[in-house]
C-alpha cells in the first residue's frame, strides 16, 4: 500500500505524532481495562500501530525487548493464512514462544482495521498473564521444556464480528488457576485494539489514505536516512565482548553469550556466533526477541531521540547460529527468555564503547530480578493468590556522570514496582524495608548506580519462587571503572539460606526476605570529584571506608569533611 500522493511537512508532522498518540491511548485503556496487577500496576505490557503489511507505525513506551517484536506474529499469520484471511471484528491470539519470542506468560493479541471494506492495518497488543496453567502456579524457575511452561498458542483466532469464540475461551479458562483474571485481561488487551481501531479510522476520515500513506512514506525514509548517517559516523571496524550467565536455574554450569559487530559504511552487522548452545533450563529465547535486545542496545547508541517505527533498523542485520540459548526451538524451556537478553544487551554497549566512548555506559544490574509468592490468604477465607514482580538496581555510569539509582533493568523498560499499600492489601505479606543499597556501586571517576535493598516479612505459609543473576558476570566498570557489587538474597526465619533462584521454597509465616542488587563505574575512581565523594558519604550511600579504599577520598569529623591533604597522599600514593 505505497503512496500515490505527496504530502507537506507540517502534515508529516501531525500524522507522525498521531500514529504516537494513538497506540499511547491504546495502552492508557490496556492498563485501565486489566484485572492483574502486574498489568495495571507494574504495567508489564505494550502496543502498536501497524499498517497493512505490519510496519510500525506508533508503538507506546513499555517493554523495550518488545520494541520491534510486537509486529512478527502479525507478520506470521499474514503468511500463514495471507492477507484476505482476516475479517472485521477478527481478534487473535498468540503466545508460542517460538514465534513471540517471549515466554508463554507473554500474550499477543491483535486484531485488523478495516476502512471502507479495505484491510488498512492492525493493532497489537502483548501482555503478562498470570497463569496458564503451568506446573506451577503463574511461573516455573526450573522447567526443562517448553511442556512444564503453560499452554501454548500459536495464532488462533479469538474473536469473530466483535463477539468472543465461547469454546476457545473456555478452553483458556480451563487451562488458569485464575480463570476470571485470565477473562478480565484478555478482554483489556481486546479493549486497547479496538481503541487503536477507532482512532486509525478517525486519522482516515480527516486526512484520506493517500495522504496518510504519503505521510508514513516519508517518515519510514527520514527514519532511515538519519540512521544511516548515524551509522556511517562510526569508525569502520570489528567490535568484540562476551559475558557469561550464572547458570540456567537446574545446575551450576555458566552459559557465555558472545557479541561481534561490523561496521562498515552505513551498515551494522551483528554476529553472535560462540554463544552457549540451548540450555536445558529456561533461559532459552526465541530468535524474534534476541533481534528485539539488539534494537534496544542499537537504539541506544544509534538516533536515541528519535522514535521507532517502519524506517528503524534498515541499517541492522543480525546473524543468530541456530539452536543457541538466543534462538530457541521446541522444545526449549523459555520462561526466562530475557535472562540472556539483559547480558546481551549491555555487551553490545561494552563491544561499542571503543568507538563510541561519550555514548557507552558500563553495565547496569542486567535482570529482572524477579521474586514471587503463592500461597493462600487466610484473611481472604484462603482465597489462592500469586504475585510476581521486578527488582530495580543500579545502572552503569557514562562519560557525563553518574549511573542512575534503584530503576528497573534494560528488558523492564517502563515497569513500574507494585507499591507496598497495594502489596499489602492484596497478598498476607509485609514489606519492611525498601532502600538504596550503600556500597553497591561499581566505583569510578563517574560511579555506577546504587542498587536497592528490598525486605518481606510472611504473615502466612507461602511457596517462594526467585531468580536473580549476573553473579559471575556482574556490572562491570568502562575504561578504568570498577564492577558493582553482585545481587545477594538472604532468608532468615525458619531456614537460613542464601540462594539466588528457588523454585516452589517452602516457607513460614515469620520468615524474612532480603534481595539486594547492584551498576558499573566509568574511568577511574581515584579521579572522582572529592566533593562528589563526600556527598556520597554524607547521603550514607558511601561508607568512609570505601571512599578512602576505592576513591582515594578521605572522609573526617561530625560534619563530614575532606581532609584534603590526606586524600592528595593517599592518591599520590596509589599513583606511586
Amino acid at each position: 500500500m505505497s503512496a500515490v500522493s505527496t504530502t507537506d511537512v507540517v502534515t508529516t508532522e501531525i500524522i507522525r505524532n498521531f500514529f504516537q498518540s494513538c497506540a499511547e491511548d491504546m495502552n492508557t485503556a490496556l492498563v485501565r481495562s486489566a484485572y492483574s496487577p502486574v498489568i495495571y500496576e507494574s504495567k508489564d505490557c505494550s502496543v502498536a500501530l501497524l499498517d497493512a503489511e505490519a510496519n510500525v507505525l506508533g508503538q507506546s513506551s513499555g517493554l523495550p525487548i518488545f520494541l520491534g517484536a510486537l509486529e512478527v506474529p502479525v507478520k506470521h499469520t499474514i503468511e500463514k493464512i495471507g492477507a484476505d484471511g482476516f475479517r472485521p471484528g477478527d481478534v487473535y491470539f498468540v503466545n508460542d514462544p517460538y514465534i513471540t519470542g517471549a515466554h508463554i506468560s507473554d500474550v499477543t493479541v491483535f486484531a485488523p482495521v478495516f476502512w471502507r471494506e479495505t484491510l488498512v492495518g492492525f493493532t497489537v497488543s502483548r501482555a503478562h498473564w498470570m497463569d496458564l496453567g503451568a506446573k506451577d502456579p503463574g511461573v516455573t524457575m526450573n522447567s526443562i521444556d517448553v511442556y512444564q511452561e503453560g499452554l501454548r498458542a500459536a495464532p488462533t483466532r479469538l474473536f469473530e464480528d466483535y463477539r468472543p469464540r465461547e469454546e476457545w475461551l473456555d478452553l483458556l479458562k480451563r487451562n488458569s488457576r485464575f480463570p476470571d483474571t485470565l477473562v478480565g485481561d484478555l478482554n483489556a488487551q481486546v479493549t486497547a485494539c479496538h481503541t487503536g481501531e477507532n482512532r486509525f479510522r478517525d486519522a482516515l476520515e480527516r486526512f484520506g489514505a493517500e495522504t496518510l500513506w504519503a505521510a508514513r512514506d516519508l517518515i519510514f525514509e527520514q527514519t532511515a536516512q538519519l540512521e544511516r548517517e548515524a551509522i556511517r559516523a562510526i569508525p569502520d571496524g570489528v567490535y568484540r565482548a562476551e559475558g557469561t550467565l550464572d547458570n540456567d536455574g537446574t545446575g551450576t554450569e555458566p552459559f557465555k553469550v558472545c557479541v561481534a559487530i561490523e561496521i562498515e559504511g552505513d551498515r551494522m552487522a551483528v554476529d553472535l556466533t560462540g554463544t552457549a548452545p540451548m540450555a536445558q533450563g529456561s533461559i532459552n529465547c526465541g530468535e524474534a526477541e534476541t533481534l528485539c535486545a539488539t534494537r534496544v542496545a542499537y537504539k541506544s547508541l544509534v538516533l536515541p531521540d528519535r522514535g521507532m517505527d517502519g524506517g528503524s533498523f534498515s541499517t541492522l542485520s543480525v546473524h543468530v547460529p541456530p539452536r543457541t540459548i538466543l534462538s530457541a526451538e521446541d522444545p526449549a524451556a523459555c520462561q526466562y527468555y530475557y535472562t540472556p537478553l539483559g547480558l546481551l544487551i549491555d555487551l553490545m554497549v561494552k563491544a561499542l564503547a571503543e568507538p563510541l566512548p561519550d555514548e557507552a555506559a558500563a553495565a547496569h544490574f542486567g535482570d529482572p530480578m524477579n521474586i514471587c509468592f503463592a500461597g493462600n490468604d487466610p484473611r481472604h477465607d484462603d482465597a489462592p493468590y500469586f504475585y510476581i514482580d521486578a527488582t530495580p538496581g543500579g545502572w552503569g555510569a557514562f562519560a557525563a556522570g553518574d549511573g542512575e539509582d534503584g530503576i528497573m533493568s534494560a528488558v523492564n523498560g517502563s515497569i513500574k514496582l507494585q507499591p507496598a499499600e497495594v502489596f499489602e492489601a492484596k497478598y498476607p505479606i509485609r514489606v519492611t524495608e525498601y532502600s538504596l543499597r550503600p556500597d553497591s556501586e561499581g566505583p569510578g571517576r563517574h560511579r555506577g548506580g546504587f542498587g536497592v535493598r528490598r525486605s518481606f516479612e510472611l504473615e502466612a505459609d507461602a511457596s517462594l519462587y526467585l531468580w536473580m543473576e549476573r553473579s559471575v558476570t556482574p556490572a562491570w566498570g568502562l575504561f578504568g571503572g570498577e564492577a558493582a557489587e553482585g545481587p545477594r538474597m538472604h532468608i532468615s526465619g525458619s531456614q537460613d539460606r542464601h540462594d539466588l533462584k528457588a523454585n516452589r521454597l517452602p516457607l513460614r509465616a515469620g520468615d524474612k526476605i532480603e534481595m539486594q542488587t547492584g551498576g558499573g563505574g566509568w574511568g577511574d575512581p581515584f579521579e572522582r570529584d572529592p566533593a562528589a565523594g563526600l556527598r556520597d558519604v554524607a547521603d550514607g550511600f558511601v561508607s568512609r571506608e570505601r571512599a578512602a579504599s576505592r576513591y582515594g577520598v578521605v572522609v573526617v569529623g561530625t560534619p563530614a569533611a575532606v581532609d584534603a591533604d590526606a586524600t592528595r597522599e593517599l592518591r599520590r600514593g596509589r599513583h606511586a
